[in-house]
């Protein structure tokens, strides 16, 4: 008989999936109004205008549009992403920035550039589920940095930093995913002194930050004094072109920047060049201020779609917040409930959304949920709420 392979690495079995990826499958039958994923609306997409960039990066060279490209990315689209970095505050190089395949792979880079098994990495409290993934896929020890409503308390963050001895802090500062809350720009200022004074790595992943619907943007960590050597900021065009393109980029201190070019190469060589070329040349020839402007009125309305529907619909003892940017709300349900249990009587009324347990890199809590509002119109929010709030009476406590 013959032997079986070797086993798995231990990583490969210790990280779980997704759960958000599993509930979308769940989603695809017809009829369901799903709140779960961060999907952009698709009507809002600029077809003619992404198809006519594409017809230009063949026109102007499809031999070059074809063939392989530098890892560090295509040194027009490099050029057009330091623009807009250095128009809203951060000065930037062309050559401070990577084209990476999607936001998510810079995310990757750093892990595997920076962290050794063991290492400790801190992170918000709930954060983003995917870098809990790639953290865990890197072996690091996560430890979750006490938040409130705004965001990382400093003092806290401090106290951590002094007795873990972290690698790095990741944080997704403007509009969190999940709970779109957004850190006022004392604290990052603080968050930046501290990372300066005790010897601490930033990874500020930023992939939102356009869409803000009411209010001042607020400067980047990584434009904040004593951060500027130690942080690696992460963007991404899927929220603001479309996330098909599965491009993002990474800018950082060169040292970093090198060591994460060398990881890329590992991992696929560079980022689809015919991709990269059209990008460019939608950026060159196309408003993207006011296409943004355009798709901000939109998820504006359908925030405040959500936020009323869940005011008219959801029972007393419901919590939820008014976020001023970004694709999510934060909700809580009334003490008794477990928003997980709630979500298969949820499918069976036709809705669906994410639990907010996974987000939780430790102690979760059980009663909360993330609702998406940026895939659904306005009348169709509506509808999804009413659902949700049946489904809550049917399915009742615990």
């Amino acid at each position: 008989m013959a032997s079986p392979p070797p086993a798995f690495a231990a990583r490969a079995s210790s990280v779980e999936g997704s759960p958000v990826r599993e509930i979308l499958a769940l989603t695809e039958r017809t009829g369901i109004i799903s709140f779960a994923g961060g999907l952009p609306a698709p009507e809002l997409f600029d077809t003619e205008g992404l198809r006519a960039a594409y017809d230009a990066a063949f026109a102007v060279s499809a031999r070059r549009a074809l063939q392989y490209s530098t890892t560090e990315g295509a040194p027009e689209l490099r050029a057009a992403v330091a623009a807009r970095t250095t128009a809203r505050g951060l000065p930037t190089d062309a050559d401070d920035v990577v084209i990476t395949s999607g936001s998510q792979q810079a995310l990757t880079l750093i892990a595997t550039t920076l962290i050794e098994p063991g290492d400790v990495v801190l992170v918000e409290d709930p954060t983003y589920l995917a870098a809990l993934q790639c953290f865990g896929l890197a072996g690091a020890r996560v430890v979750a940095v006490p938040c409130d409503g705004d965001g990382i308390i400093p003092e806290a963050l401090a106290d951590l930093v002094a007795r873990e001895r972290p690698k790095l802090l990741y944080t997704v500062p403007t509009f969190q995913n999940p709970t779109g809350r957004t850190l006022p720009a004392v604290r990052r200022a603080a968050v930046a002194r501290i990372a300066a004074r005790l010897g601490l790595w930033l990874v500020e992943d930023d992939p939102y930050g356009d869409l803000r619907y009411e209010g001042s943007d607020v400067p980047w960590l990584a434009a904040h004094p004593g951060a500027e050597d130690r942080t690696a900021l992460l963007g991404s065009f899927s929220k603001i072109m479309a996330p098909g393109l599965r491009l993002g980029w990474l800018r950082a201190p060169a040292a970093l920047r090198r060591a994460a070019v060398v990881a890329k190469q590992a991992a696929d060589l560079h980022t689809s060049t015919v991709d990269q070329l059209a990008a460019a040349h939608y950026l060159a020839t196309t408003d993207l201020t006011a296409h943004i402007a355009t798709v901000r009125t939109a998820y504006r309305e359908r925030r405040d779609a959500l936020h009323d529907a869940l005011t008219r619909t959801l029972p007393a003892g419901c919590e939820w917040n008014l976020p001023a940017g970004g694709m999510f709300l934060w909700a809580r349900l009334p003490e008794g409930h477990d928003a997980t249990a709630l979500l298969k009587t949820a499918i069976t009324h036709g809705v669906a959304f994410v639990p907010g347990a996974p987000f939780h890199p430790t102690t979760p809590d059980p009663r909360t949920l993330r609702l998406s509002f940026t895939t659904h119109t306005p009348p169709e929010i509506h509808q999804g709420a009413t659902r949700l709030a049946r489904a809550l009476k049917e399915h009742g406590g615990t």
